[in-house]
C-alpha cells in the first residue's frame, strides 16, 4: 500500500473516533516518532564513532609488561 493510501485510511478511521481516542492515537504516534528520531540519532552517532580515528590507538596497544617483570609470581 502506498503512503498516501495509508494516510487516507488512517484519517478515515480517525474521523470515526471520539476526541479522546484521537488524542491517544496522536500521543502514541508522537511517541513512535520520538523513538524513531532517537534511534536514527543513535545510529548516526555510532556510525560516526566507527568512522572516527580517535580510538584507533586502543586497538594497537603495545605490551608494557611481561611475565619477567613480575617480582612475585602467583600460581
Amino acid at each position: 500500500m502506498e503512503k498516501a493510501n495509508l494516510i487516507q485510511d488512517t484519517i478515515d478511521i480517525l474521523d470515526k473516533m471520539s476526541d479522546e481516542k484521537i488524542l491517544e492515537v496522536k500521543d502514541y504516534a508522537s511517541y513512535l516518532l520520538k523513538k524513531y528520531k532517537e534511534n536514527m540519532l543513535q545510529n548516526g552517532l555510532i556510525e560516526l564513532a566507527n568512522q572516527s580515528q580517535s580510538y584507533k590507538f586502543l586497538e594497537q596497544e603495545e605490551e608494557l609488561y611481561t611475565v619477567e617483570d613480575l617480582k612475585i609470581k602467583y600460581k
